[in-house]
């Protein structure tokens, strides 16, 4: 097949294994996941929760150090899409459908359900629940899709490497970089791709069915999903095919505008009050408490530490499995931006987003729950948001809303994630050709209907974490790389010198503001 790379065959043979196995033996497949996925959590949950929090201090040093400065592309090179486009298809890419899906269901489940301090059903779990929800889906979220976006921007754009992960190792790798073990990387990064955007798209199918079974009673089945499934490839192979400047464009301004017009709504005929004073009681408290939860493991509590696997290490999971699509993503519409630049925009700007978001949707929740009106926390988690909007005026319509704002994250997602794969299996064109994006359309949705026949949602669950692992080492040492990399880098700029004359300047001025006090 025309600029197919070996990565591609290689990939290729090993996904069709796992949905041929899917098919033929699913509850062996949800039994060999569920087993791996246990093991994973208990073994290697302190190391999560480590290295996550590596990529969040490395993001920030970035931010404040002289490096920033250095663009990620040549000096002469302009960003290719506005501001606006730029953080609208980022945004869509990296967590559309989960603030959908999760946007109710997650406050309200700390709340009312389990909550992560005990607090269930007290004004104090009220507050617990804004703040863990803040983490799961802010900083540590952005931070492991910005290193490895990060990486590949600054090697692919000012190195002139190749668009793939493999490359972007060269300084720690060297040659091995286009040899057995690149390729092996890339193979590793294609099989978290797959899984990673076959579950988000397992979550969509959930959704819209559960949405659709809440209004009109439309059974949530395997067939019902597997349905909607094949209806959204259809749109979503239709507008990959139209290419990233048309397809992807039109529709993250298209789902983002959309979003805006939900979340006003819901804002504005909601409990405004609340929602403004939860909003910032929780900015105070998560960013009061950021080290602690970062690195907390509750390692003498079973309850705790059940609970920190079933959500927080579950998060980063999801996040390690999505951060090669959407980072690959994200560093190809970020040519010509300053690294300072990407920061803020990758890492603050998306979290302040998902802040109100899950403010606005979470508080409504709560404050339909606590009020009687009805009990959201008793639906499944691809329901509690249409029980949410009943309550609102026009609620119909407001579902309707919903639902084909999550069709249109769905296609999003998929557009994007057949894109990324396509360059992955191309040696990194930056315009990969029709049928392999077609080929890695068709199965991504095979692999998202296998995952939910072989287990529904605990099995999209388990593999995602499974596919993480492998691939959360190959982050670490992209990271180091890059700092690798920008180090020698900045000493051939002089920033270093550049940063040293600045400190002893203000020294300087300093020396003299005490002299004329004194």
């Amino acid at each position: 097949m025309r600029n197919a790379s070996i990565v591609f065959y290689v990939s290729l043979a090993i996904m069709a294994g796992l949905v041929l196995m899917g098919i033929t033996m699913p509850a062996a497949l949800e039994s060999i996941t569920s087993t791996a996925q246990g093991m994973i959590t208990d073994s290697f949950g302190w190391y999560y929760l480590i290295i996550v929090s590596l990529f969040v201090f490395v993001c920030f040093y970035l931010l404040v150090s002289p490096i920033g400065r250095i663009k990620l592309g040549k000096q002469e090179d302009k960003p290719e899409f506005s501001r606006p486009t730029w953080l609208a298809m980022l945004f869509s890419a990296g967590v559309g459908i989960g603030l959908i899906f999760y946007g109710t269901a997650e406050p309200i489940s700390h709340y009312a359900v389990s909550s992560p301090t005990g607090q269930e059903g007290t004004a104090q779990g009220i507050k617990d629940a804004m703040r863990f929800t803040f983490f799961h889906w802010g900083i540590h979220a952005w931070a492991i899709y910005g290193s490895v976006a990060l990486a590949l921007a600054y090697f692919t754009f000012r190195k002139g490497e190749l668009s793939l992960i493999s490359r972007t190792l060269r300084p720690l790798i060297g040659k091995h970089a286009d040899g057995f073990i690149g390729k092996a990387i890339d193979v590793i990064a294609v099989i978290s791709t797959v899984i990673g955007v076959a579950t988000t798209l397992g979550f969509g199918a959930m959704q819209i069915n559960g949405g659709l079974s809440y209004l009109f009673g439309i059974s949530s089945t395997m067939t019902s999903q597997t349905i909607i499934i094949l209806a959204v490839t259809v749109l979503f192979m239709i507008s990959a095919l139209t290419g990233l400047s048309k397809g992807i464009k039109i529709l993250s301004n298209v789902n983002m505008g959309l979003s805006a017009v939900l979340f006003l709504i819901v804002f504005i005929f909601g409990p405004t009050i609340f929602t403004l004073n939860l909003f910032t009681d929780t900015v105070g408290a998560y960013m009061q408490n950021f080290i602690n939860m970062s690195l907390r493991m509750a390692p003498v509590s079973e309850e705790g530490r059940s609970w920190i696997n079933g959500w927080t290490i579950f998060y980063w999971a999801w996040w390690i499995a999505w951060a090669p699509f959407v980072g690959v993503f994200i560093a190809r519409v970020s040519k010509g931006r300053t690294i300072r630049e990407f920061v803020v925009c990758v890492l603050l700007v998306p979290s302040l987003i998902g802040f109100l978001w899950f403010s606005t949707f979470g508080s409504a929740a709560i404050v339909t729950e606590t009020s009687g009106l009805m009990s959201i926390s008793t639906l499944g988690a691809e329901e509690s948001l249409f029980g949410v909007l009943e309550g609102f005026p026009m609620g119909l319509v407001l579902s309707l809303l919903a639902i084909l704002i999550i069709v249109t994250f769905f296609v999003t997602s998929a557009d994007s994630g057949t894109f990324v794969l396509g360059m992955m299996t191309t040696n990194g064109s930056q315009n990969p050709s029709t049928a392999i994006k077609v080929i890695w359309g068709v199965f991504l949705s095979v692999t998202s209907i296998v995952l939910l026949y072989s287990g529904g949602l605990q099995a999209l669950e388990n593999t995602m974490i499974i596919a993480a692992l492998p691939f959360s080492a190959i982050m670490v040492l992209m990271v180091a790389s890059l700092l690798k990399s920008l180090k020698q880098e900045a000493k051939e700029l002089g920033l270093a010198q550049l940063k040293m004359e600045r400190k002893k300047l203000a020294e300087d001025q300093m020396k003299e503001d005490v002299k004329e006090a004194i």
